[in-house]
């Protein structure tokens, strides 16, 4: 009997200890947003991957054509984006209609909006891009609205790959059909499983075999719902008092995954170092310098 095509299977991996370098104690990030002008949250402390059936080996092959098909990666490390619609993702996978309806069913079970499968499709069907990678360098993802999200990559075409977040912990193999859920405002990557945690361009070459593609989207969280995932928006105050670094402003080794200039950043997490105007746009000023406005 062929495997039912809407069975998968859960894992929840722990990414709640984080290995954060003096002198900080933890990590926290602020937003580019007004709304949260004065306020920051603690990354989300697990990772979902959910090994998906609903899209046969054909379905996957044609949607990673469309995608590679949109899409430029000459140099390893590299990462690109290209928007879809519906229409353009339903003419790639004749063969499953509702492909918003099931990615939505599959994000259900991680819980993280709540129990109303109504949120999931709509987030799902808000926005889906198409990402290419030849492996990936260690970044994270903070810009505009994105501290309020969580992202959700689903593997198209791939092998020999590791997701990895070295400041939680977490190494994940992945595989065609996968989907993962996880808080992209910390440090993230794609590394070969023979290269202990670190993005080595080399190990990315030219042709299908060094390349990755996915579909991805993101999951907007209301305060409440971050709240009930135990990160709920504080003060800047209280994440000062925990000796936290702002995700916001860290920039990562693209190897390593580790943190530049850690000292530079000692006053990121202060009232002093944000500024949002009353059109909504954002001032930043540097940590550490002197406490002024400057245009970001």
């Amino acid at each position: 009997m062929p495997p039912n095509p809407l069975s998968l299977s859960h894992r929840v991996i722990a990414a709640d200890v984080h290995a954060v370098p003096a002198p900080f104690r933890a990590f926290a990030v602020r937003s580019e947003e007004p709304r949260h002008a004065w306020a920051a949250r603690a990354p989300y402390g697990r990772v979902h991957i959910l090994r998906t059936a609903f899209l046969d080996a054909g379905s996957l092959a044609s949607l990673a054509t469309a995608g590679d098909s949109r899409v430029s990666i000459e140099t390893s490390l590299d990462i690109d984006y290209a928007t879809t619609t519906l229409p353009d993702l339903s003419a790639a996978a004749p063969g499953l209609p509702d492909l918003v309806g099931h990615i939505a069913s599959a994000l259900q079970l991680t819980g993280v909006l709540g129990s109303d499968p109504a949120d999931y499709r709509r987030s799902v069907a808000t926005r889906i891009d198409y990402v290419a990678a030849r492996g990936a360098g260690f970044h994270n993802d903070v810009s505009r609205h994105w501290s309020r999200c969580l992202f959700w990559l689903l593997a198209l075409d791939l092998a020999e790959v590791d997701f990895v977040m070295p400041h939680a912990g977490v190494t994940l193999a992945l595989a065609p059909g996968d989907l993962l859920v996880f808080d992209q405002t910390m440090a993230h990557g794609l590394c070969r499983p023979g290269d202990t945690g670190q993005a080595v361009a080399a190990s990315f070459g030219n042709g299908a075999p060094g390349r990755q593609i996915f579909l991805t989207g993101e999951l907007l969280l209301s305060d409440a719902q971050w709240a009930l995932l135990g990160a709920p928006w504080l003060p800047v105050e209280d994440h000062e008092q925990r000796a936290a670094l702002d995700l916001m402003v860290a920039e990562f080794d693209e190897r390593s995954g580790a943190i530049k200039r850690v000292r530079a950043l000692r006053d990121s997490m202060k009232r002093s170092t944000c500024h949002v105007d009353a059109s909504g746009g954002r001032q930043r000023v540097a940590a550490g310098a002197p406490d002024h406005d400057v245009a970001a």
